[in-house]
């Protein structure tokens, strides 16, 4: 929400009356016709229209493509985390013995892997659904 000040400027701004002119090739002010300001106006607002019906997104950029969920991908993903979950378990149980380190560090990763792959699906199944909407096919069973 506009602050008082911002408010009273925007107000201050409509308040006056501008003259839209241009320099002609002689140097001289020409006033502009109404009609075409108003065509100029009516045009902007189509262009912005038509950028508005695709969906909402910019013109000259790919929607991104979600891939179907697999084991392989989220194995990678548990061979980035992994050594950072073992890391940090080695560091905050200093006192005790190695295999009480490691130990809670596998059940972490034994939850986050499954997890991980239910996520995957449930982003997959979002991105399906989006693209069907999009693509006007209804309910039809894809991929």
């Amino acid at each position: 929400m506009p602050t008082r000040k911002q408010r009273r400027r925007q107000q201050k701004s409509r308040r006056h009356e501008y003259e839209y002119v241009y320099v002609d090739d002689e140097g001289q002010e020409v006033e502009v016709d109404a009609s075409e300001l108003k065509a100029k106006k009516e045009e902007r607002a189509q262009t912005r229209e038509r950028r508005t019906q695709g969906g909402g997104r910019q013109a000259g950029r790919p929607a991104r493509t979600v891939q179907p969920p697999s084991w392989n991908r989220v194995a990678k993903r548990a061979l980035m985390v992994g050594p950072f979950v073992v890391l940090a378990m080695f560091l905050l149980n200093k006192n005790m013995p190695v295999a009480q380190r490691i130990l809670p560090a596998i059940v972490l990763l034994a939850f986050f892997l499954p997890f991980s792959y239910f996520t995957d699906s449930m982003a997959y199944r979002m991105y399906r659904k989006r693209l069907d909407r999009t693509s006007g096919t209804g309910g039809a069973k894809g991929s």
